[in-house]
């Protein structure tokens, strides 16, 4: 394996507290030495990385790769692929494939399938019930022994309060996270986008900040207890960011994620019947979007995943009330989360870093791999990010299978322009004028 010197980038590891213009050595698969003016002998290839960020490989931990049984709308291959050229090392993908992802067997086949398939690091979140069903708890033992490194039912939330104790109770007996799709059924039936007065123009079932916030409200309540750690995923509501916070005051083992659509748009995006922007939990209101900002800011959200969900474009073309819920992120995550976090002041690059990387890992157990961090000795995995190009989001540059954003012809700022993994440069890029181009 080549070894391979990264001179002059600013060097942020949130892991470790550092923010400094460094060199990095790569040799073998590991990071070598971190360091200034590094020695190049015996060096095979210097990257000159100025003016750019070197930070961990970053991580997504709620992925939809949609294999098996879904390939026509994505692969362990595909979204792999798309992963990478936005810069992630790591992905952990969602059980709601068909099969459900609810089998010790299926777990390793997702492992096997990546190793011989994907482009860059996939753990399984496993399912938290038998076929998703929420009717009974699955094998969550053995699913924590065959590699699941969280638990969800994503997709669907687990309605039944008895199924959900239970889970929560063998959940923390793993020592892995469960992770909550924050949804009451009864209260969502019939439901096309948030409940305000563009669901009403368009005549279309509006679904209510509540049915997310009640759900969240019980199971913090049930998993008192219990103790397991708890997860929000894709956290859309003022209110949710609330109890959330107020949860992690009072100590409890609570954390919560952000999507980058949840911080950038509003209902009024799905007006004229955009199917594009449909996605579960709905776009919300302006007081929405800010509330799910500022819980970054203060702490209160500690992670950042795309809930990449790719559907094919037949699907999407549907009616409003029949396409399916979802659009793609993990290409465009990085500069929207620029941004709305950065170019608005909220977070600096050094906080946005950690919620990529560091807090991903230890949601997911995968600190203890060396993946989330730099450190000599550890794990090559590494993104070099350039802040300052700026690019257009065009369908035809999208290395996923799909294609369903609303974010297509968007002007954005910053990018991956390098990735590896294990040490093995698998992305890079090379500035041109309408944007950027890539090579091996």
């Amino acid at each position: 394996m080549a070894s391979v010197l990264l001179t002059g980038g600013r060097v942020i590891d949130p892991a470790s507290g550092t923010d400094k213009v460094a060199d990095i050595a790569i040799r073998d698969g590991c990071i070598a030495a971190i360091g200034k003016n590094l020695s190049r002998s015996g060096v095979d290839r210097v990257i000159t990385a100025t003016d750019q960020v070197i930070a961990p490989g970053l991580i997504d931990p709620h992925v939809h790769l949609r294999e098996p049984g879904g390939e026509h709308k994505e692969t362990l291959a595909t979204g792999s692929a798309a992963a990478v050229a936005g810069g992630f090392t790591t992905v952990c993908c969602m059980p709601n494939t068909t099969p459900a992802l609810d089998s010790p067997e299926l777990v390793e086949f997702i492992a096997s399938r990546a190793a011989k398939t994907a482009s860059c690091r996939v753990f399984t979140v496993a399912a938290a019930t038998k076929g998703r069903k929420g009717e009974e708890p699955a094998e969550i033992e053995l699913l924590a022994r065959a590699g699941s490194v969280g638990f969800s039912d994503d997709g669907d939330g687990i309605a039944s309060a008895g199924v959900m104790s239970r889970v929560l109770s063998m959940v923390g007996l793993t020592g892995r996270a469960f992770m909550q799709h924050c949804q009451e059924p009864t209260l969502t039936r019939g439901a096309a986008m948030h409940a305000g007065d563009v669901s009403l123009r368009l005549g279309l079932g509006g679904w209510p900040r509540v049915a997310e916030e009640v759900m969240i409200e019980r199971d913090i309540r049930l998993n008192r207890g219990i103790g397991c750690r708890y997860h929000v995923q894709h956290i859309s509501s003022a209110g949710s960011v609330e109890i959330v916070r107020r949860a992690r005051a009072e100590g409890q083992p609570v954390t919560a994620e952000a999507a980058p659509h949840h911080l950038l748009l509003t209902h009024e995006a799905c007006d004229h019947y955009n199917t594009m922007a449909k996605v579960n939990p709905p776009l919300r209101e302006a007081v929405d979007v800010e509330a799910v900002r500022q819980g970054v800011a203060d702490g209160t959200i500690t992670v950042l995943a795309t809930d990449h969900a790719p559907h094919c474009a037949d699907e999407k073309a549907l009616p409003f009330e029949e396409a399916p819920f979802g659009l793609i992120g993990l290409e465009t995550a990085l500069p929207l989360y620029t941004e709305a976090l950065i170019e608005t002041g909220l977070i600096s690059w050094p906080r946005l870093i950690a919620l990529l990387t560091v807090e991903p890992a230890k949601l997911c157990g995968l600190d203890v791999l060396g993946l989330g961090s730099i450190r000599v000795g550890g794990p090559a995995d590494l993104t070099v990010i350039d802040p300052a190009v700026d690019w257009t989001i065009r369908a035809e540059d999208l290395k996923g299978r799909s294609r369903n954003t609303p974010f297509l012809g968007r002007k954005v700022r910053g990018r991956a322009v390098a990735v590896f993994i294990n040490g093995r440069q698998v992305l890079g890029f090379t500035p041109r004028s309408d944007g950027l181009t890539d090579h091996p």
